[in-house]
C-alpha cells in the first residue's frame, strides 16, 4: 500500500465515523454541552482538512470558493476553523447549526478534495519540504499529512465520546446496537 492510500484510509475512517455518530443525533444533541459540542467538532473537522489540503493544492480553501461560509451563514475567513484553539468560548457558542445535511454535505466536498489531491501523492513526495516558514523547522508533506489525521481523528473520538454522553448519559456501546 503506497503512503497516501494509508492517509486515505485514515482519513475516510474519520468520514465515516462522523457520518456514523451524527446519523440520529436530535438537533438539541448536536448543540449540547459539553462544549465544544458535537456540531462544532463535526465542523472542525472537515475546516481542519479544507485548510491544509487547499494549501497543499495552492488554491483558494472550499469553505470561501464554493460558498459553505454562506450556507452556514459565517464570514468568509480563511482563518476562521478552530485551529490551535483560535475561537473563543463565545465563537463556538455561536456555532449552532444544527443542519445535518448541510454538516455532511461539507464533510463530502472536503473529503472528495482530500481524496483527490491524494490520488497524485507518492511517497517520493512525502519527504517534499512544505513552503511554511512560520515552522521551524519547516515540515514535510509527511508531517502536515500526518498532523490531519491526528487533528480529525481526536476530534472524531470526542464526537462518539459525546454522543454517548449526550444520548446516553455515559459511554455504553452495547446500548446503541
Amino acid at each position: 500500500m503506497e503512503a497516501a492510500a494509508l492517509v486515505l484510509d485514515a482519513l475516510s475512517r474519520v468520514r465515516d465515523m462522523v457520518r456514523e455518530a451524527l446519523k440520529d443525533l436530535t438537533p438539541e444533541e448536536l448543540l449540547a454541552p459539553p462544549k465544544p459540542h458535537i456540531a462544532w467538532l463535526a465542523w472542525h473537522i472537515a475546516r481542519v482538512q479544507d485548510a491544509n489540503f487547499s494549501g497543499l493544492l495552492d488554491r483558494p480553501q472550499l469553505w470561501i470558493a464554493d460558498g459553505w461560509h454562506r450556507r452556514f451563514d459565517m464570514p468568509a475567513d480563511a482563518r476562521d476553523y478552530g485551529t490551535g484553539h483560535r475561537q473563543t468560548r463565545e465563537q463556538v457558542d455561536a456555532f449552532t447549526c444544527t443542519d445535518k445535511p448541510l454538516l455532511l454535505a461539507y464533510h463530502d466536498a472536503v473529503f472528495a478534495q482530500t481524496r483527490d489531491y491524494l490520488s497524485t501523492v507518492t511517497n517520493a513526495d512525502l519527504n517534499r519540504v512544505l513552503n511554511e516558514p512560520q515552522y521551524s523547522p519547516l515540515p514535510t508533506l509527511s508531517i502536515r499529512l500526518a498532523s490531519v489525521i491526528n487533528c480529525n481523528t481526536r476530534h472524531a473520538g470526542q464526537i462518539e465520546y459525546l454522543r454517548g454522553l449526550v444520548k446516553y448519559k455515559g459511554w455504553f456501546p452495547a446500548a446503541e446496537q
